[in-house]
């Protein structure tokens, strides 16, 4: 019985003494909402940023979320089983670096967040610093300033109930005697580390920043201290490092300068833009990073850059596969997603209304009901539809709506004195499908659009090309069609 209480505990204390993330003389990527997705952070890693943090995710869709080993990507996707979205992915390249930082207002509902996400993170932020309307509303972010008991009894629950470092993300009060009390206070915690944007709540970029609060509070506390909102001022790595000795803190956290340039973390020097672009497209697409997101984050970069001829072009773009032409990407990100589509991948070419992920189903698996249509056509009694999996894809196109498929498709009825095609369209959970009628046939597109318009277009889209209108390397090469 005592060797094993002696194993048991020799067990525990090996458990307790695992690597554990260190916030001492650290080079941080700062939290930063709709940029600092897994593609920002790795590349953050890869130039230099000794640790990385998350966007900042709600409790209430994070708690929610059904935990999904990736096999396709290599990742562990937190997936809205209400409407499928992946509110958090990450992969073991960042895990011993990757920091989740969490918007919450709720001891209980931040634990159960917590317990769910420990194991695939290093650290948890609370983000008690933003001043964004959204979260002051909810009692998030820079409300917890306001109301510190209930701060410290949510960080209390946390660094008590959780295996990994809590922490927590705060601005500077007007006051620096209460910027202290309140340091003092979250310290008391038992948090790994405090980050400080040397900013009050009103104040914003433009506003200079206070080092001389950070130094001051640096004296009042033991855990380690993380300078941040000296980007104005940061155009080289070397800058980094002075805005933490002005400071005087333990690491320095950097949110605008990484990005607009995310090679601010490299000892060696800024990278050109075009090659940083490179890297963060090829790594959106060996992630399948939606293309809103990744087009954000290239406009972060290219700034003023996108009013030139290339940065208009790229504007117009809607898919990853137009961003990447731009940068010669092309050809590897047509094959990555002709790769992830042929191994089973369920995205947007796969949708279809009443899609859930289900929370009894294992590994994301697609819980599908069949929708209803409301189409005049009786669908079930004719035998000879044409359909092809071929998408509207509105970028394509120039401001002519005289080039639009449709259109085209109307002008070769007039030229051949044939009937104009008809159609008829399904709804169901605001995605839309067309039947096109033409010279006696029906064609139809297997993608669910987004509304009416495009179906219909979507519908066109096949007719012309079976009518041999459109060639279909045409349609491979613009996106339209996935082979």
């Amino acid at each position: 019985m005592f060797l094993v209480s002696l194993l048991k505990t020799i067990g525990k204390m090996v458990v307790d003494k695992s690597p554990k993330l260190n916030y001492c003389n650290k080079v941080i990527l700062a939290p930063m909402v709709r940029v600092g997705t897994l593609p920002t952070r790795l590349l953050a890693l890869e130039m230099g940023a000794d640790i990385v943090y998350s966007e900042e995710l709600i409790d209430l869709k994070l708690v929610k979320c059904k935990r999904i080993i990736n096999e396709l990507l290599s990742t562990v996707d937190y997936i809205d089983p209400s409407d499928g979205t992946i509110a958090f992915r990450t992969c073991d390249l960042e895990k011993p670096f990757v920091v989740l930082q969490m918007g919450t207002s709720d001891a209980t509902r931040a634990l159960a967040v917590g317990q769910l996400v420990q194991n695939d993170i290093s650290g948890l932020d609370i983000n008690m610093g933003c001043p964004k309307e959204f979260s002051i509303k909810g009692g998030m972010g820079a409300a917890l300033m306001a109301q510190p008991d209930k701060a410290v009894h949510i960080l209390k629950t946390l660094v008590d109930n959780l295996r990994i470092p809590v922490t927590c993300k705060i601005r500077i009060l007007p006051n620096l005697q209460d910027t202290v009390e309140l340091v003092k206070k979250l310290a008391s915690t038992g948090i790994s580390a405090l980050a400080i944007h040397a900013r009050t709540r009103d104040e914003r970029p433009q506003h200079n920043p206070h080092p001389d609060f950070i130094r001051e509070i640096v004296k009042h506390v033991s855990i380690p201290i993380i300078a941040n909102g000296g980007s104005r001022d940061i155009q080289k790595y070397a800058d980094i490092l002075k805005f933490r000795l002005d400071c005087n803190a333990s690491s320095v956290m950097v949110a605008r300068a990484a990005q607009l340039n995310v090679s601010i973390f490299r000892k060696e020097g800024l990278l050109p833009i075009d090659e940083v672009i490179f890297r963060y497209l090829k790594l959106s697409v060996d992630y399948d990073n939606p293309p809103h997101n990744t087009k954000y984050g290239i406009q972060s970069i290219l700034r003023d850059l996108q009013m030139t001829p290339r940065g208009k072009k790229f504007l117009q773009c809607q898919t990853m596969q137009q961003m990447c032409e731009i940068w010669d990407l092309g050809d590897y990100c047509r094959n990555k997603e002709l790769e992830i589509f042929r191994r089973g991948k369920v995205g947007r070419r796969k949708v279809m209304p009443d899609q859930i992920i289900n929370r009894d189903l294992d590994d994301g698996e697609i819980a599908t009901k069949k929708p209803k249509t409301e189409n005049k056509i009786e669908i079930s009694v004719i035998e000879d539809i044409i359909e092809e999996n071929i998408s509207f894809l509105r970028c394509n196109y120039s401001s002519d709506v005289r080039l639009f498929p449709k259109s085209v498709l109307y002008t070769y009825a007039n030229i051949q004195n044939k009937l104009p095609a008809c159609y008829e369209t399904e709804g169901q959970n605001k995605l839309f499908r067309s039947m096109c009628k033409f010279d006696g046939k029906l064609y139809r597109s297997t993608f669910w659009q987004k509304n009416k318009r495009q179906a219909e277009q979507a519908a066109a889209l096949v007719c012309l090309k079976h009518i041999g209108l459109v060639a279909e390397e045409e349609l491979i090469k613009n996106g339209s069609i996935l082979r």
